[in-house]
Protein backbone atom coordinates (compact mmCIF):
# COMPACT_ATOMS: atom_id res chain seq x y z
CA UNK A 1 0.00 0.00 0.00
CA UNK A 2 1.23 3.36 -0.87
CA UNK A 3 2.81 5.82 2.26
CA UNK A 4 -0.20 8.59 1.85
CA UNK A 5 -2.70 6.11 1.31
CA UNK A 6 -1.97 4.30 4.77
CA UNK A 7 -1.83 7.51 6.64
CA UNK A 8 -5.21 8.63 5.21
CA UNK A 9 -6.75 5.19 5.63
CA UNK A 10 -5.24 5.09 9.25
CA UNK A 11 -6.48 8.53 9.71
CA UNK A 12 -2.99 9.96 11.06
CA UNK A 13 -3.48 12.61 8.56
CA UNK A 14 -6.79 13.59 7.46
CA UNK A 15 -6.47 14.05 3.55
CA UNK A 16 -4.14 12.65 1.14
CA UNK A 17 -3.73 15.87 -0.63
CA UNK A 18 -1.94 16.89 3.06
CA UNK A 19 -0.22 13.10 3.42
CA UNK A 20 1.32 13.44 -0.09
CA UNK A 21 2.15 17.20 1.15
CA UNK A 22 4.10 16.18 4.04
CA UNK A 23 5.88 13.37 2.55
CA UNK A 24 7.30 15.81 -0.41
CA UNK A 25 8.66 17.78 1.95
CA UNK A 26 10.37 15.65 3.69
CA UNK A 27 8.97 14.92 7.16
CA UNK A 28 7.98 11.54 6.72
CA UNK A 29 10.23 8.65 7.41
CA UNK A 30 9.72 4.92 6.78
CA UNK A 31 12.80 2.96 8.98
CA UNK A 32 14.75 5.85 9.47
CA UNK A 33 14.43 6.96 5.84
CA UNK A 34 12.72 9.99 4.10
CA UNK A 35 10.32 8.63 1.84
CA UNK A 36 8.01 9.37 -0.84
CA UNK A 37 3.98 9.22 -0.87
CA UNK A 38 4.36 6.25 -3.41
CA UNK A 39 6.51 4.20 -1.33
CA UNK A 40 5.13 0.60 -0.38
CA UNK A 41 4.37 0.50 3.25
CA UNK A 42 4.63 -2.93 4.82
CA UNK A 43 3.42 -4.50 8.43
CA UNK A 44 6.07 -4.10 10.75
CA UNK A 45 7.39 -0.88 9.12
CA UNK A 46 8.08 2.13 11.45
CA UNK A 47 7.17 5.67 9.75
CA UNK A 48 8.14 8.67 12.04
CA UNK A 49 6.04 11.58 11.37
CA UNK A 50 7.04 15.43 12.09
CA UNK A 51 3.38 17.32 13.19
CA UNK A 52 4.55 20.75 13.86
CA UNK A 53 7.06 20.79 17.08
CA UNK A 54 6.61 16.76 17.63
CA UNK A 55 7.78 13.53 16.30
CA UNK A 56 4.96 10.35 16.18
CA UNK A 57 6.67 6.82 15.60
CA UNK A 58 3.91 4.30 14.82
CA UNK A 59 4.36 0.30 13.87
CA UNK A 60 2.17 -0.97 10.71
CA UNK A 61 0.56 -3.75 12.28
CA UNK A 62 -2.04 -4.48 9.25
CA UNK A 63 -3.27 -2.71 5.99
CA UNK A 64 -6.86 -2.59 4.85
CA UNK A 65 -7.88 -0.49 1.76
CA UNK A 66 -10.62 1.40 4.17
CA UNK A 67 -11.42 1.50 7.67
CA UNK A 68 -13.79 2.94 9.58
CA UNK A 69 -13.49 5.29 12.06
CA UNK A 70 -13.42 3.66 15.44
CA UNK A 71 -11.20 1.07 13.66
CA UNK A 72 -8.44 2.93 12.30
CA UNK A 73 -5.89 2.55 15.13
CA UNK A 74 -5.94 -0.60 15.22
CA UNK A 75 -3.92 -0.35 11.76
CA UNK A 76 -0.61 1.00 13.54
CA UNK A 77 0.73 0.92 16.99
CA UNK A 78 1.98 3.99 18.66
CA UNK A 79 5.77 3.30 19.28
CA UNK A 80 6.74 7.11 21.13
CA UNK A 81 6.04 10.28 20.48
CA UNK A 82 8.65 13.23 21.63
CA UNK A 83 9.25 17.04 21.35
CA UNK A 84 11.56 18.45 19.07
CA UNK A 85 14.19 20.55 20.36
CA UNK A 86 14.06 24.05 18.71
CA UNK A 87 16.95 23.71 16.88
CA UNK A 88 16.73 20.57 14.92
CA UNK A 89 13.29 21.04 12.85
CA UNK A 90 13.89 18.77 9.90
Amino acid sequence: MRLDKFLKVSRLIKRRTVAKDVSDQGRVLINGRESKPSTAVKVGDEITIQFGQKLVTVRVERLAETTRKEEASTLYTLVKEEPIPKDTFL
